[in-house]
């Protein structure tokens, strides 16, 4: 069976490496990504597969990652670093989620399994433009999207003045040399992650309707005056990603929610016909970024 060697793998940059090492450095992810490693290592396909494979696996990974998670916190609140263990598990177990999902989204990349353009971060305010494509105006109010992670794409940003550069002082003839494009979002998908539907799902939802009455003609834009302006970047999509701890995906509420996603995604080996399985995303995402809009 034909497997990558190392000079046909996709080297990280400079960024995403960085941000590989800072969560590897994250002393609660130890853990959980030893899990991920030693479910690839045991995976009877190549790694390129089994790093696919391991996104459904994240659900069980974090529940067996909770007794070292547990202690982490023992350790530090014994050393009074922290004063509340029930406030400091809460974003912990959050984090870790969608750490993870960082985590195996860049070893999938590594492999050819996510295109070289396609990028993953959950420090969305560095990303060129995240302000403007994800601000929607309410009566002179902001609402902003209950947004983890950002999966983007980049272009340059045509409209930008690009050449406007300042003459060599010694050789006044001389031409000027152009700037570095300027770079704003070509497509994104905002991915709202919990670990469970108990969370604050609602919140998703709620921005992803505002913008498509932002986006509409009709009365409750006027009455609200609701606003929502991208300028040239393309409409984002709104996805939802769950570890689904309690096995709620398949009740009628749930289902009723799921269908507001543009898509939505579960991190077990069992989804239905409005939850995609979690090793699903890294195809969707190469199809969606492909796609001529």
């Amino acid at each position: 069976m034909y497997e990558l060697n190392e000079q046909d793998m996709y080297e990280l940059n400079k960024e995403e490496q960085k941000l590989l090492d800072n969560i590897k450095n994250k002393r609660y992810m130890t853990r959980t990504i030893e899990l991920i490693e030693e479910f690839v290592s045991n995976h009877k396909e190549e790694e390129s597969i089994a790093y696919k494979a391991v996104f459904d696996e994240i659900c069980q990974i974090l529940r067996k990652a909770e007794s070292f998670v547990d202690d982490y916190i023992n350790k530090r609140e014994a050393a009074a670093e922290i004063k509340d263990k029930k406030q400091s598990m809460r974003p912990i177990a959050g984090n870790s989620f969608s750490q993870a999902i960082i985590y195996i989204f860049l070893q999938n990349k590594k492999f050819d399994n996510i295109k070289p353009s396609i990028h993953i971060t959950s420090e969305k305010a560095k990303v060129p433009s995240f302000n403007t494509i994800s601000t929607i105006h309410v009566d002179g109010e902001t609402q902003k999207p209950d947004c983890d992670l950002l999966i983007y794409s980049l272009k340059d940003d045509i409209s930008s003045n690009n050449n406007d550069t300042l003459n060599d002082d010694d050789d006044k003839t001389r031409k000027k040399k152009p700037k570095k494009p300027k770079k704003i979002i070509d497509k994104c998908i905002f991915l709202s992650c919990k670990t469970s539907l108990r969370e604050r799902v609602g919140q998703t939802y709620k921005w992803k309707l505002l913008m498509e009455i932002a986006t509409s003609e009709n009365s409750i834009k006027e009455k609200y005056n609701i606003s929502y302006n991208p300028d040239e970047m393309k409409m984002p999509l709104t996805c939802f990603a769950t570890a689904d701890f309690y096995d709620e995906i398949h009740s009628p509420q749930s289902r009723g929610m799921f269908k507001f996603f543009d898509k939505s995604f579960v991190a077990k080996n069992t989804g239905n016909d409005l939850v995609l399985t979690m090793s699903k995303l890294p195809n969707y995402i190469n199809e969606i970024f492909d796609e001529v809009l």
